[in-house]
């Protein structure tokens, strides 16, 4: 596993496209006239929510495991995560023959739980907090010497997840500004890299909830403030920034802005009224920031990444 600081190049950023093609699918990008006239800018949004398990994890997880070698495979892949990239690595290790331990939190939603069951994850539940997450994984590693494969703060996580901003900018549209979610940091991460490498100045701003906004504070600060008691609907991105995406956050990101829980649960209401399309509460983050800034985006053309789709349709915040 490489956790080395080497940052992606470009052509590391496309080599990792090629050899992630056989995990995932290439998402569309759909637009919505009603929201742009909504917004007073035109929104391409990069369906990631499309993405095989859902969510765009599937991308780091299917190059950190196709990058292990031999005798890292035979032991298998071990993980913490509250769902997405729980399924993400379970599905990608399940494809390359190998054994998979998810260290889940007991109240991660159930729909996750048996995504990463259906993909042939073997989860150990540990209370929900990061210390435990960590304590668990620790001890199963040493029972199994599984290879660690980091939810977000790894580069060759960074290196897969940085993929979907190169299919966005395959697709010929002039970026003003593209705008991601941040959470652990990986995806936004890997946008901020690609885009920095492509078209330099476009802007690239994320969103985060104000119950879980460590990034936000520790991008003012200029230093990594980990977040201790998150609280937001947006279940995705209670976790804390990683140490190598901060870094690569703070040289190439130009802002986080943050949006209240009723605000994201508007925006993702928005998307399903006027798109017709599933997105989770993590998912809308970046819409209900562009929303609630509405003036910074005038006139531009911003793409926004849907990161992912796995919500539990029983439990939808609104009627």
């Amino acid at each position: 596993m490489n956790t080395t600081p080497k940052t992606p190049s470009l052509e590391d950023i496309r080599e990792a496209h090629q050899r992630i093609q056989p995990f995932i699918h290439k998402t569309p990008i759909l637009t919505s006239s009603a929201i742009d006239a909504m917004a007073g800018c035109q929104i391409f949004f990069k369906c990631e929510n499309f993405q095989k398990v859902g969510a765009f994890k599937a991308r780091g997880a299917a190059n950190a495991v196709m990058k292990l070698s031999p005798e890292q495979l035979a032991k298998g892949v071990a993980t913490h995560s509250s769902g997405n990239h729980a399924a993400a690595l379970a599905r990608a290790a399940t494809i390359a023959g190998i054994k998979s331990y998810i260290v889940m939190p007991s109240n991660a939603p159930e729909i996750k739980k048996k995504a990463v069951r259906s993909y042939g994850g073997e989860i150990i539940e540990c209370e929900p907090n990061l210390i435990a997450r960590e304590t668990t994984l620790n001890a199963v590693v040493e029972k199994t010497g599984a290879t660690f494969i980091p939810p977000y703060d790894a580069m060759d996580v960074i290196e897969g997840q940085a993929t979907c901003a190169l299919e966005m900018w395959e697709e010929s549209i002039a970026f003003d500004t593209i705008m991601a979610p941040v959470g652990g940091g990986g995806l936004l991460a890997g946008t901020a890299l690609t885009t920095h490498y492509i078209s330099p100045d476009t802007k690239i701003i994320a969103g985060e909830p104000e119950g879980a906004d460590d990034a936000f504070r520790s991008f003012q600060a200029k230093k990594l403030i980990p977040m201790t008691v998150p609280k937001t609907i947006a279940d995705g991105l209670l976790t804390s920034l990683g140490k190598i995406n901060f870094d690569i956050i703070l040289e190439y990101v130009d802002d986080i802005l943050t949006v209240n829980d009723e605000e994201i649960i508007a925006a993702m209401r928005l998307v399903y009224e006027r798109m017709k399309i599933i997105i989770e509460p993590s998912c809308a983050v970046p819409l209900a920031a562009l929303l609630k800034n509405k003036e910074r985006f005038a006139g531009q053309k911003v793409g926004i990444i849907l990161s992912g789709g796995n919500v539990d349709l029983a439990k939808l915040p609104f009627k």
